[in-house]
């Protein structure tokens, strides 16, 4: 497949969408977490692994829609 400099911004767009929903995400985790909500360990380790996850998809594909941007320059 070729990358065109479409398919590098809509990478680098995903990426950015997934640190900021998953940011909030895990923003909000954070608060109710300190307002001391009532819920078991494995609900917070859940959460805790799908942020992680989802931070790496994130940076792997801002990396690679930041090569393809580059290599699409005019």
């Amino acid at each position: 497949m070729r990358f065109e400099r479409k398919h590098a911004l809509l990478l680098l767009a995903v990426a950015a969408w997934n640190v900021v929903s998953f940011g909030n995400f895990a923003r909000n985790l954070w608060e109710a977490y300190a307002a001391g909500e009532d819920r078991a360990v494995g609900y917070w380790v859940a959460h805790l692994i799908l942020i992680v996850v989802n931070f790496v998809i994130a940076g792997l594909l801002g990396a690679l829609g930041w090569k393809a941007f580059r290599a699409t320059a005019r």
